[in-house]
């Protein structure tokens, strides 16, 4: 058995990894880089505007035989989970190589094409992975395993053939809604003793210690609710379903009502059943569905469609501004402009639940100002999808991999700090298992 980091062992994104043996070749990930070889902001635009052999040629797609352009194929990819940085390629590869992801990461993807200008899943070639539920490719045995990051539905892998295992950790955290995935992961794929760990290190080398889990950012942000004595507007990611509920949970508590937007309202309708929140479907009083500017802007009869899911529940901007204090609202930074005229109403209270760096971004810094201008302010609170460092080091030492080898991090060389056994490899160097 082999493998191969075809891009990501120094950098964080444009995750893409091949595992062969026995003639057969799996590629896990297809992800778009997140910044350039001078960690500048990727430009993700550059993908429409440019042909594929210049994007190959260019090292923006990798070059891994018969995945883009003619060759022998891949016997198929597996997707981890539906972060661009994962699966922001996957619509350049080749239409006859099938694509195995589970139902959470088909319903995310189909809820970016509708509503996040992403590409959707082609469900001709969607083959659906059931976690900890095995199935066969040529030479392969795989295994997905459900585990807690920011995006529903992601998994990682765990690949035997020729009498070797190779974990591939995918995005996890130990600090969400469900640490208890963790818990089986490690009971489950450690026990079989793990000949190669290809190990995501986000947090490798950051400085940063352990913060707060995701409950605890629950009762933070119900605290800034309750602290507002005017309208609150909340600001974070629909795919991130934990930070869905959050919100939701920590609303509910603060005693006001949910408000979403078209898009985080099709995602809860997605999964409702599956976590235990309101479908916003239903009639009912503690989630209601605002329909922004942005929105109403969408080609008409996909817009209806939505519109008619949501009937019962849907909420006006007048309704809004005429009882601020009542509502937790999901808001963009776009909304400035397009919805607020221009403004924010009077001492509005966003609470940023995204990376901060992106505070720094025009559409943000104006966002500020006009809080600013109007008394409000905003307050962020977050908590990351990838595993603190120092829960790394604890999961790596339970797992206990005959050899480590980094992925996603900008320090791959920190991993050699508190493991022995880690093999570092350049982007398309190929590592013999064993």
């Amino acid at each position: 058995m082999e493998v191969t980091i075809h891009r990501g062992a120094k950098e964080i994104g444009g995750s893409c990894v091949e595992v062969s043996a026995g003639g057969t070749r799996l590629i896990i990930d297809v992800g778009l880089p997140l910044v350039t070889p001078e960690r500048e902001p990727f430009d993700a635009g550059i993908i429409r505007r440019t042909a594929l052999q210049e994007l190959i040629d260019t090292g923006v797609v990798p070059k891994v035989p018969g995945l883009y352009t003619d060759g022998d194929a891949p016997q198929a990819i597996l997707l981890s989970h539906t972060h661009l940085d994962h699966v922001g390629l996957l619509h350049l590869t080749r239409p006859e190589i099938p694509i195995y992801a589970t139902k959470g990461t088909s319903k995310m993807m189909l809820a970016g094409s509708l509503f996040g200008g992403r590409e959707g899943l082609d469900r001709h070639r969607h083959v659906e992975v059931v976690p900890r539920k095995s199935f066969t490719i040529g030479s392969f045995t795989v295994t997905p395993f459900a585990v807690d990051h920011s995006c529903y539905g992601s998994v990682a892998f765990l690949l035997e053939a020729e009498g070797k295992t190779v974990l591939y950790s995918g995005d996890l955290r130990r600090h969400g809604r469900k640490p208890g995935m963790i818990r089986d992961l490690v009971a489950e794929a450690g026990r079989r003793g793990i000949d190669v760990l290809i190990m995501e290190g986000t947090h490798i080398g950051s400085g940063r210690g352990k913060g707060k889990n995701e409950y605890q950012l629950e009762e933070e942000i119900q605290g800034l609710i309750a602290e507002s004595s005017n309208l609150v507007l909340g600001s974070f990611s629909p795919i991130d379903v934990d930070r869905v509920v959050t919100y939701y949970k920590a609303t509910k508590s603060a005693g006001r009502v949910f408000i979403t937007d078209a898009y985080t309202a099709f995602v809860m309708h997605l999964v409702a059943s599956e976590i235990g929140i309101p479908d916003p479907k239903e009639p009912g009083h503690s989630v209601r569905v605002y329909y922004n500017q942005a929105f109403k802007q969408r080609q008409e009869s996909r817009r209806k469609k939505v519109e008619e899911l949501f009937a019962s529940n849907t909420i006006t901007l007048d309704e809004i501004l005429s009882e601020p204090s009542k509502y937790v609202m999901m808001f963009r930074p776009s909304m400035v402009d397009m919805d607020f005229a221009g403004t924010v109403p009077p001492g509005s209270h966003c609470i940023y639940s995204y990376w901060q760096g992106y505070l720094g971004k025009p559409d943000w810094t104006k966002c500020q100002e006009r809080l600013r201008d109007a008394g409000g302010k905003l307050t962020p609170a977050h908590v990351s999808g990838h595993i603190y460092e120092e829960d790394l080091v604890d999961l790596v030492r339970e797992l206990d991999p005959k050899t480590l080898i980094p992925i996603h991090t900008f320090e791959p060389g920190g991993f050699k700090l508190f493991y022995d056994r880690v093999t570092q490899l350049g982007d398309g160097e190929r590592h013999n298992v064993g």
